[in-house]
């Protein structure tokens, strides 16, 4: 799993390359919550690289969702792919999460 992190005018972005699973998805979370203490309000988590996802995965987007609502922030989504997409789908979490196809539709959101 590799993160990388960038900041925009309007949001930081967090881009993911490999597998959010079982192993990492704890280290993962406590790597992007440390953004959010760091004052980041406006966060764009960008899939385009991410190969898999599982439900510890989501737990950890939950998670930093609800962190994001609390502190008056907000989390978009972007460039998933077609089979970690379908993972999201199936457990529901695209309908209260905020979704755009790519980076550049997500970046307008803020």
């Amino acid at each position: 799993m590799t993160i990388v992190t960038e900041s925009t005018e309007t949001a930081t972005i967090v881009s993911f390359q490999g597998q959010i699973n079982s192993t990492n998805a704890v280290a993962t979370e406590a790597q992007v919550l440390t953004l959010v203490d760091a004052g980041a309000r406006h966060l764009l988590l960008d899939f385009s690289a991410l190969e898999y996802i599982s439900s510890a995965g989501l737990r950890m987007v939950l998670v930093l969702a609800k962190r994001l609502k609390q502190e008056s922030g907000l989390l978009v989504l972007c460039g998933m792919r077609p089979h970690v997409r379908e993972v999201f789908d199936v457990s529901g979490f695209l309908a209260i999460l905020n979704l755009e196809p790519d980076r550049e539709a997500a970046l307008k959101r803020f």
